[in-house]
């Protein structure tokens, strides 16, 4: 007996007499209470997820007059325009947490228009749903699968909302995607996060780093080598294979020479590899995610990079903006960091500290504060992280600006004076340039600087 047929031989012990008339309606809204106490029962009880999922459409079946039930990914009209009497399908909202996409479709016939307890029979049903895919969401990998979760995109700022509602977005399809960013600004990071949001969260996230791939063994690496090709080899499968029903990121992509990049769009094109050695092509079932540091186009545009390749990655572009573009993130991160560090010791950081943090450049972006926070937590000899524990580098603007004003108790207009003459200097004392860089106007350049300082 298939699990399907099972999963309905147990539900049908709780229906002795399952087929519901349509006017029966004390009856079939205590049926419908007792299947759903049914599957919420199996859930506590740990049966299993998918057999669950298989029974919920056949026995809606048989509890209202559709003609069969399946979920859709594809976004559906306002419920408003299609729940009119005359509709072939209706569709009714899963809620899952991370997706906005999902639905419970139901197919009923022509001239049938189901009655207001049947219609929020479904939407019990499409909730009820919803919890079972949470549920599988959550559920444990298989054996020699370990979780690997990914860490969490801190920070509040505007380009961080941005950058999280499109990985969401991105994170729904299938398309390659291409991620643009600076050194240690979290591009990884970000394609673990398509990944774990994806229908592929539950198959293998296979990182890449191409710089530090040798090129007499690309091949061997990505595509993977049989047994015996050479003495003392043995069979072993590559990047492309290890990922397959998952997600592979091709980390720092641009680095790759012309003869690599050549192999790589063959592969991205068939999604098959053959390994070196072997005789016929596998067919693999991955997502590609790229990251980058450089910008692809340019280099394209150059001939420094494979024209082909570049329009076969690009497309679908996430960007991940640099810590000096969101400076009122640097706070939240480094108490992320700190936090993560608890068990060695709990500090906090000082006003001082915290200011300095904030008007750095961080030109190392995220990685770089990770490392100035785990200094910190090495060297400090207080509970507190003040501007002794910084780096010198990090604190040297802070210290011979801001402390002095701070112990002068000047007013703003005497700080903005000092400030924009500094301005003003940096910028080859370019006055135009000097108010584009502060966002002030003319007249009000010409008013700081009449001020003395």
């Amino acid at each position: 007996m298939g699990e399907r047929a099972f999963a309905m031989a147990e539900l049908s012990m709780s229906f002795p007499n399952p087929v519901i008339h349509r006017g029966d309606f004390v009856e079939r809204g205590q049926r419908f209470s007792e299947f759903l106490a049914v599957l919420e029962s199996r859930i506590v009880g740990g049966a299993k997820i998918g057999v669950l999922e298989a029974a919920v459409p056949a026995a809606l079946e048989r509890l209202v007059p559709i003609r069969g039930a399946r979920l859709t990914a594809v976004p559906a009209p306002p419920l408003a325009a299609r729940e009119g009497p005359a509709a072939s399908s209706l569709r009714f909202p899963v809620s899952v947490a991370s997706r906005a996409d999902l639905a419970l479709e139901v197919s009923i016939d022509p001239g049938l228009a189901l009655d207001a307890w049947e219609r929020q029979a479904l939407r019990q049903a499409a909730r009820v749903v919803g919890l079972l895919i949470a549920w599988r969401n959550q559920s444990p990998p298989p054996p020699g699968q370990p979780p690997e979760p990914a860490a969490p995109l801190v920070g509040s700022s505007a380009p961080m909302r941005r950058l999280r509602e499109q990985i969401e977005r991105v994170a729904a399809t299938d398309f390659t995607v291409l991620i643009e960013g600076e050194c240690g600004s979290g591009k990884e990071l970000v394609a673990r996060q398509v990944h774990e949001l994806s229908r592929r969260r539950r198959g293998p996230f296979v990182a890449v780093n191409c710089a530090a791939l040798v090129e007499t063994l690309l091949e061997a690496e990505l595509f993977g080598i049989e047994d015996r090709v050479a003495t003392g080899v043995r069979a072993r499968r590559g990047k492309f294979e290890l990922a397959d029903q998952g997600t592979l990121f091709l980390d720092e992509v641009a680095d790759l020479s012309p003869a690599a990049q050549a192999k790589l769009l063959r592969a991205i094109q068939e999604l098959s590899v053959e390994r070196v050695g072997g005789h016929g092509a596998r067919a693999v079932d991955i997502r590609i995610v790229v990251a980058t540091n450089q910008r692809l186009r340019r280099l394209a545009d150059e001939g420094h990079f494979r024209t082909d390749l570049y329009y076969r990655l690009a497309g679908v572009e996430l960007h991940v903006p640099p810590l000096r573009q969101r400076r009122e993130d640097v706070i939240s991160l480094a108490e992320h960091f700190l936090a993560r560090h608890d068990g060695l010791r709990r500090l906090a950081l000082s006003e001082s500290a915290a200011d300095a943090l904030r008007t750095h450049d961080w030109p190392g972006n995220v990685r770089e504060l990770q490392r100035v926070v785990e200094r910190a937590l090495a060297l400090a000899t207080e509970d507190t992280i003040g501007l002794q524990d910084l780096p010198a580098e990090l604190t040297r603007d802070y210290t011979e600006l801001l402390q002095p004003s701070i112990a002068r108790a000047e007013s703003m207009r005497a700080w903005g004076s000092r400030y924009a003459r500094l301005m003003l200097e940096r910028c080859g004392r370019n006055k135009r340039r000097t108010c584009e860089v502060l966002g002030i106007s003319y007249h009000t350049l010409q008013s700081y600087l009449r001020h003395p300082s």
